[in-house]
């Protein structure tokens, strides 16, 4: 009777994650499929509230973080996997019911690797993060229809944000141009909307320097060169807990900073980076290392000489992803050692 009842317990939950509605497939410790089901968004968190401590696995997709936090204040074991790492596991054709399964699969395996939960206060940074990257995304479009429509009435704007905010200004107050009052109207409103953009990205700016100024992680980041608020903020949202990684060299891998490899037949082959994980941040911390790049000759620091011999023979570009690397790892070690960057022992 014990055994009946222990084949029948639930050790490891996996959970397909909709909007409304979601798949469960429940095994137990033997890995045999104890229950399988298709329950509504309410009937889901009735369901994990009453069911025993577990092993829950899902994919880290859109709403996972903040199902992860209310299931392990219900006492579970939770566990996000990135997708691409629960697809080798689907058997057959795609459904929400093999996806389901697949996660469950996936999650006992011993070597998978996980997503880190976030915790609220790393999501509210993230979403400024978001917020003014999608505000520079439409300041930009906004700058090229405006530029492509001067164009349309013989009016020239050189590349750049700088350029078109003194030829705009000038063209309006040209009377002598070819725009019409009509076209003047029209440009004034588009103008107007640029510069609203303009006000949004400034005050995403000060937000997060003052969230910056605020976090101690974000304070020793930002003693590595060419790490800002933007940066350290970002990375601090993004990383939880440096330990969560084994070393910094896979952080930077899980960024997408080492190269792809191609082997066989014991030839290695490396390629290019494999461009894997945050696109926004690992964006930030190559822009980053070009600003930390365009001084490093000046510096004679091991780092500074290391990067600059590097421009010199592989060029600006390998040696700014090489820089962002090296930034990775020192953030790593910062994280994890509660320290501040100390130049005279930077490695080389």
């Amino acid at each position: 009777m014990n055994n009946h009842s222990e084949s029948k317990e639930i050790k490891v939950v996996g959970i397909d994650l909709a909007k409304s509605i979601f798949h469960l497939h429940g095994a137990n410790s033997q890995g045999k499929v104890v229950v399988r089901k298709k329950l509504s968004r309410s009937k889901l968190t009735v369901f994990m509230a009453n069911l025993p401590p577990c092993l829950v696995a899902m994919e880290a997709c859109g709403g996972s973080h903040d199902w992860a936090r209310k299931l392990m204040e219900m006492g579970h074991d939770v566990r996000l996997i990135s997708p691409q790492f629960v697809k080798p596991y689907v058997k057959s054709n795609k459904n929400d019911v093999a996806d389901a399964e697949a996660i469950c699969e996936a999650v006992q395996r011993p070597g998978m690797r996980f997503v880190p939960i976030k915790s609220v206060e790393q999501q509210d940074v993230q979403c400024i993060h978001r917020a003014r990257s999608m505000a520079v995304s439409h300041r930009t479009a906004q700058a090229n229809q405006i530029r492509g429509l001067l164009l349309e009435y013989g009016l020239v704007v050189a590349k750049g944000i700088a350029s078109l905010r003194n030829a705009v200004p000038e063209a309006l107050e040209d009377a002598d141009n070819a725009l019409t009052p009509m076209f003047r109207e029209l440009l004034c409103g588009l103008w107007e909307e640029m510069l609203r953009l303009d006000e949004h990205i400034v005050a995403y700016d000060l937000q997060i320097k003052h969230l910056s100024e605020q976090s101690d992680v974000c304070k020793r980041l930002m003693t590595i060169p060419g790490v800002g608020p933007m940066v350290a903020t970002a990375l601090a949202a993004s990383v939880a807990d440096g330990k969560a990684f084994k070393s910094g060299r896979e952080m930077a891998a899980w960024l997408g900073l080492v190269p792809r490899q191609h082997s066989t037949g014991g030839k290695p082959r490396l390629l290019g980076i494999s461009k894997r994980g945050d696109v926004y941040l690992r964006k930030l911390l190559i822009h980053g290392a070009r600003s930390a790049l365009r001084w490093a000759d000046r510096k004679q620091d091991r780092r500074s000489r290391w990067v600059s011999e590097l421009a010199n023979r592989r060029g600006q570009n390998i040696a700014a992803v090489a820089l962002a690397n090296k930034t990775v790892r020192t953030a790593w070690v910062l994280m994890t050692r509660d320290e501040a960057y100390r130049t005279a022992l930077a490695a080389v």
